[in-house]
């Protein structure tokens, strides 16, 4: 087809003509002006302007809490898509398809709305110090002074490499 044309007459009459120049086609002679009637259909169906442009509307997604309620309790936090209870949303979400933005711009909520609940995130801070996460390779707990000399008196002589200063680690 070097040139388009709009006529579905045509146009089913040149798709007829390719599916029956394929050389794998086993038709009788029955089936070719069967076959060009249901390409002419098809092109037309094709060709067709709709009736009326299809209007998409937005759904109107109703929480099943409030946002207030969502966050009373700080073991938990309410999930406003099913109302269930959640220790942390972002599972939850991502299982429903939604990013935390969506879920927050979908109910109206602001952008610092928590998505775990504040128990659950004490427990994981307190246990990640406890095992070591974010200090740095090789570093050991941090040293916390607890008795300091005056600046204006002269620091003590260490004895056998002792530290002159006390120190106790913080943790």
């Amino acid at each position: 087809m070097t040139e388009e044309t709009n006529n579905p007459i045509e146009l089913a009459t040149e798709l007829t003509t390719a599916w029956l120049s394929n050389q794998n086609t086993r038709a009788t002679p029955e089936d070719v002006p069967v076959f060009l009637k249901s390409m002419y259909d098809a092109v037309l169906g094709l060709t067709a302007a709709p009736a009326e442009p299809i209007e998409e509307v937005a759904p109107d997604f109703a929480p099943a809490v409030t946002a207030r309620k969502s966050l009373a309790s700080p073991d938990f936090i309410v999930s406003m898509i099913d109302g269930k209870h959640y220790k942390t949303l972002t599972r939850h979400l991502t299982t429903n398809g939604l990013t935390p933005a969506e879920y927050r711009q979908r109910y109206g909520l602001k952008t610092d709305y928590p998505m775990t609940a504040p128990t659950y995130s004490e427990a994981r801070r307190a246990m990640a110090k406890k095992i070591g996460l974010g200090r740095k390779p090789g570093q050991k707990m941090t040293p916390k002074v607890v008795e300091a000399a005056p600046k204006s008196a002269p620091k003590p002589a260490a004895k056998r490499g002792r530290p002159a200063k006390i120190v106790e680690p913080v943790g």
